[in-house]
């Protein structure tokens, strides 16, 4: 099991929230910090990005008191099962193979479309060598297909793949490739895309009814007052409800 890392401050807001035993306690928020725009660590250390924003202002509205903890994408499911935090909030699609093993709450992002950046514009994206990171709704995808799938544990080691030329093209949510490509002129955006999961929920133990009926309310609440879309907007992550 991959070692958790607690930020160097933890968040705390308004009141504990108070479960079925009467008893109050620390909701923890489990994010990888390294998939911006989404969650990334700043020059602080520092969980940030949309999800930063997007998790303190749900722990605002549901009174709950929060703090944010690190775990690596490969193991950010069975570590919440597992008990070691409480929420995903990791740009984690909603699908139904994940749904057969944890809880989500509505969705608070539209489904992101997922894009190839690659050396080349005429890159083979159906027989080629495309690299994922491992777990991810691209992974299966591309495993779905008839093109190689090479798999990494980081998003960033995806990249370095295609840069370094084990992989042909990197399919990942477009939000995340764009900027990598706008700064490096050696990567292309390719114009294809896929459209794929259910947009982007917080993940809970089934067993957390209360606490998702909570937060449940609370993204229900962003979307009827327009803050959630303002939040979107902000970090481009893509469509507005």
């Amino acid at each position: 099991m991959k070692k958790l890392m607690l930020t160097t401050t933890a968040l705390t807001l308004v009141a504990g929230f108070a479960f079925a035993d009467g008893h109050s306690k620390t909701v923890r928020l489990g994010t990888e910090g390294a998939y911006p725009p989404y969650n990334f660590l700043n020059d602080d250390g520092e969980v940030d990005g949309f999800e930063r924003e997007l998790g303190d202002e749900l722990c605002v509205r549901a009174e709950l008191t929060c703090e944010w903890v690190t775990n690596e994408w490969d193991s950010i499911i069975p570590n919440l099962v597992s008990g070691n935090y409480d929420v995903i909030i990791a740009g984690m699609s909603i699908t139904d193979e994940r749904d057969e093993v944890i809880d989500f709450t509505q969705n608070y992002t539209q489904p992101d479309p997922s894009g190839y950046i690659a050396l080349s514009m005429d890159v083979d994206l159906a027989g080629g060598v495309i690299a994922a990171q491992t777990g991810t709704i691209q992974a299966s995808h591309i495993a779905s297909t008839g093109a190689t799938l090479v798999e990494f544990a980081t998003p960033e080691e995806t990249v370095a793949a295609v840069r370094n030329g084990e992989a042909d093209a990197v399919l990942a949510d477009k939000t995340y490739l764009k900027p990598i490509a706008d700064e490096d002129s050696s990567l292309m955006l390719i114009e294809q895309e896929e459209l794929l999961g259910g947009g982007i929920g917080l993940g809970l133990r089934e067993s957390d009814g209360e606490l998702k009926a909570k937060l449940d309310a609370a993204i229900g609440s962003m979307k009827a007052d327009g803050s959630l879309n303002a939040l979107i907007e902000k970090w481009e992550i893509g469509k507005t409800f």
